[in-house]
């Protein structure tokens, strides 16, 4: 009998692949043959995922945002707080460990790439709209406000919708930092800034105005 292949099984296998070559050597590095080589297997059954680097890399920043939009799907169906919920979102985004890492790395090398190849133009995008989301939610947990409920819904109130906007720079800034010089950026440090920004935001949508 044929042996049956797991294709969800081995997209996740091809993407770590994938991730952990951008991550080590660099988005040039992940050529179609040198992912068939890491992964042990012909170029041909590879053909099934993609047979170019172009469709390599769509294949890689979309695990990536199906991995990141799994956790946040967990994040929201979890007990927690407003102010913990808000946070550990917001976290997310952040490498603030081996794995967030690559997939910074990877996310933001196919962004680059994404600027001068139109035909992954729709990328930036996808990321923007997923990002906004998150500080979108972020915002209404910290502020108890009501959250959006699909991408792409602002939040109701003017005021909190331009905190989400704040934020979605705010984080963008911070991941850039985290990712481009991790040294000089501890995890706890990274998470006192997320927390300090939630709590400024709250403060600042609170406060009377004049």
């Amino acid at each position: 009998m044929p042996k049956l292949v797991d294709h969800d099984q081995r997209r996740a296998e091809l993407a770590r692949v994938v991730w952990e070559v951008i991550g080590r050597d660099g988005i040039e590095a992940a050529t179609v043959r040198r992912i068939a080589e890491e992964a042990g297997l012909s170029i041909g059954g590879l053909r099934h995922y993609f047979d170019s680097q172009r469709g390599l890399l769509r294949f890689a920043a979309e695990a990536v945002g199906r991995s990141v939009g799994a956790r946040v799907t967990e994040l929201l169906r979890a007990d927690l707080s407003g102010v913990d919920r808000a946070r550990a979102l917001l976290a997310e985004m952040l490498p603030l460990d081996a794995d967030r890492r690559v997939e910074a790395d990877v996310w933001l090398a196919c962004l680059v790439r994404a600027r001068t190849d139109a035909s992954m133009g729709d990328l930036r995008g996808i990321a923007w709209a997923g990002e906004r989301h998150i500080c979108r939610l972020a915002v209404a947990f910290r502020c108890d406000a009501r959250p959006p409920e699909v991408v792409g819904d602002e939040l109701q109130d003017p005021s909190l919708e331009r905190q989400a906007r704040r934020l979605h720079v705010f984080l963008d800034g911070l991941t850039l930092q985290a990712a481009t010089y991790p040294g000089e950026l501890s995890t706890g440090e990274a998470l006192d800034l997320l927390g300090a920004e939630l709590d400024l935001i709250a403060e600042l949508v609170a406060a009377p105005a004049d």
